[in-house]
């Protein structure tokens, strides 16, 4: 018999407190994937959507500035 467990909603961070900024690589690495760099959805992040709107407006000037790749 499968019991079946509910998934703890994930809180987001930027609400929580901790910013996100372009200049800081290790963070922006947190919201894009590994391989092709492509930006996280919201329901991997846990973001809400103000500051998901927020995280990808940073990952673009990050990748802008050449601070991450646009692709592998």
């Amino acid at each position: 018999m499968a019991e079946f467990y509910r998934k703890k909603k994930k809180v987001c961070q930027m609400c929580a407190g901790k910013d996100v900024d372009y200049k800081n690589v290790d963070v922006i690495k947190k919201y894009v994937s590994g391989d092709k760099y492509k930006i996280l959805p919201r329901r991997i992040t846990g973001a809400c959507a103000k500051h998901q709107r927020h995280i990808a407006a940073e990952v673009k000037k990050a990748r802008f500035m050449a601070l991450i790749p646009f692709t592998k």
